[in-house]
């Protein structure tokens, strides 16, 4: 994998995707990092030695065309002096030197098309490793801000006091259970009270009107007497 490629791989890299899968985000972000820095650490040195590259074609491409001319020139001043094969020679040497120049310069392009686009990258790994930066501070803060409310529950309690919670819910929802079923049984009592205080009312009139017709049997009406 070219250094392009590895840099073009982490600037696509969604990091919100990565955190939200971890277990531990921290890491994943450190990890991320490192990777970064890494990438970008060696591609500042594939750009340094890509520029010192660039240099050295250009530095080839001017000498070699500088030849061509010196080559042309002296076989125009071999042809001068009635010399043809030495010129023929020179013309040879001159367009050689010629085609190397115009090699060296092709490769001087493609080199520095490759050094605008690794600059390029450079550029936005160095934002996207400011922006991990930040999401590693803001995910910190927010880690120990998480962190500290679980201790408060643990030294408060409220991390128990949630089942004894429950437990007396419970024991309070079989309470109101036991008063209802009480409160039935009452109702029926009372029910079942009334009906015989009823049937005893019956009962103790028919035995006034029993006493009361006897007792005129025996003494007669009360106006005889």
């Amino acid at each position: 994998m070219t250094i392009l490629d590895r840099l073009s791989r982490l600037l696509r890299a969604n990091v919100n995707d990565l955190i939200s899968k971890a277990e531990d985000p921290s890491m994943i972000i450190e990890q991320a990092l490192r990777d970064m820095r890494s990438a970008y650490g060696e591609a500042r040195s594939e750009v340094a030695g890509a520029m010192a590259q660039a240099a050295k074609l250009e530095r080839e491409s001017t000498s070699n065309r500088r030849m061509s001319d010196e080559y042309a020139k002296k076989a125009e001043e071999a042809l001068r002096g009635g010399n043809e094969e030495l010129a023929r020679e020179a013309l040879r040497r001159s367009q050689n030197t010629k085609d190397l120049a115009a090699g060296f310069e092709e490769q001087h392009t493609v080199q520095t098309t490759t050094i605008d686009q690794l600059k390029t990258q450079l550029r936005a790994l160095e934002a996207k490793i400011d922006e991990m930066e930040s999401k590693k501070s803001l995910l910190a803060a927010r880690q120990t801000t998480a962190q500290a409310g679980a201790t408060l529950d643990k030294v408060s309690g409220f991390d128990k006091a949630g089942g004894a919670m429950n437990a007396f819910e419970e024991m309070e929802q079989k309470v109101s259970g036991m008063e209802d079923r009480n409160r039935a049984s009452q109702d029926l009592r009372k029910e079942g009270d009334i009906d015989a205080q009823l049937k005893d009312l019956g009962r103790d009139q028919a035995i006034e009107d029993a006493f009361a017709a006897l007792k005129t049997k025996v003494q007669g009406p009360a106006n005889d007497r």
